[in-house]
């Protein structure tokens, strides 16, 4: 089940992501190069396998339910939890928004950003319904309202940013196209984009998480998280996204001017090197991070232990 989760979760952060990049990073004559960012391609894949993904988990969750395995699911519990729960109008909504995401990806095919915002658009909107499977689905009143559109906010900036590391990953990678110069060239001048947007996320990811933290955990339990799981998970999320902020500024302030000097002199090889093994290692930390994400789900919430 938590593989199948973490799965989701990278499959519509990476669709969301992937699809915003070109739209803040990219020149409107550079969205429909696919030898600089494989877009059409790209988000056809991450629509079929969030698909793919979004079933699975869905037959996996009521195999839990039934206490059973997925190849003996029963069709009639399944259709009581799609027609009577929020997490099954939740599934339909995600499974529609993901159908239209993956044909706007395969048949706008020259309209290049009426694609990615269509591919955007329907793929928030996935995104967003994977609140109704965690902690903020069962949440209520007020601060029900206050928490889902928190962990909303929060999902779909981390995806733009998580998006925009495997965007480099890809522009950055070693040559083999004949287009090194030019992906190079691109790669630096979408750095400085990447560096606004990116900090409009940052920022987002900070208040939302502090507003989650206070739901699920309180202030007055941060001591109650070193007796749990659910707390030593938390505590490895929070350092993981503090190595990321501090990569990120490393790669702003100090990789990036680098890069700039080392393509002015000719000899941008070493520069480029230290900048996409940078950026590889916090896209490793954000790929830990959706782990404990979709582990951290499954368990309970430091303030409803304290509760109880």
């Amino acid at each position: 089940m938590i593989a199948i989760r973490l799965g989701l979760y990278l499959s519509l952060m990476l669709l969301v992501g992937l699809a915003a990049f070109p739209l803040y990073a990219l020149r409107k004559d550079e969205r429909s190069g696919e030898a600089l960012f494989a877009t059409r391609k790209t988000l056809v894949f991450w629509s079929g396998a969030a698909i793919i993904l979004s079933l699975l988990g869905f037959l996996a969750l009521v195999a839990q339910m039934m206490g059973s395995s997925i190849t003996d699911v029963d069709w009639q519990t399944s259709w009581s939890i799609i027609a009577e729960t929020p997490i099954g109008a939740a599934w339909v909504v995600r499974m529609v928004a993901l159908g239209a995401c993956l044909l706007a990806a395969i048949l706008i095919k020259r309209a290049e950003e009426s694609r990615l915002w269509v591919v955007l658009g329907t793929g928030a909107v996935a995104l967003a319904t994977l609140v109704w499977t965690g902690h903020a689905g069962a949440s209520e009143g007020l601060a029900g309202g206050i928490h889902k559109a928190s962990d909303m906010l929060h999902m779909i900036a981390a995806a733009v940013w998580l998006g925009g590391i495997a965007a480099f990953l890809f522009m950055l990678r070693i040559p083999d196209d004949g287009l090194w110069g030019d992906r190079l060239a691109v790669s630096h001048r979408a750095l400085d984009s990447f560096a606004r947007t990116g900090t409009i996320c940052v920022a987002v990811i900070i208040v939302t998480g502090l507003i989650n933290s206070q739901i699920l955990v309180g202030i007055s339990n941060i001591t109650a998280l070193f007796d749990s799981l659910y707390g030593w998970l938390l505590i490895v999320k929070l350092l993981l996204v503090g190595m990321m902020l501090l990569l990120a500024a490393h790669n702003r302030w100090r990789l990036t001017p680098d890069l700039a000097l080392a393509l002015a002199e000719g000899d941008p090889a070493k520069a480029v090197s230290a900048l996409r093994a940078s950026i590889l290692i916090e896209a490793t930390a954000g790929f830990a991070i959706l782990a404990a994400v979709a582990w951290l789900g499954t368990l309970e919430p430091t303030a409803s232990a304290a509760m109880s």
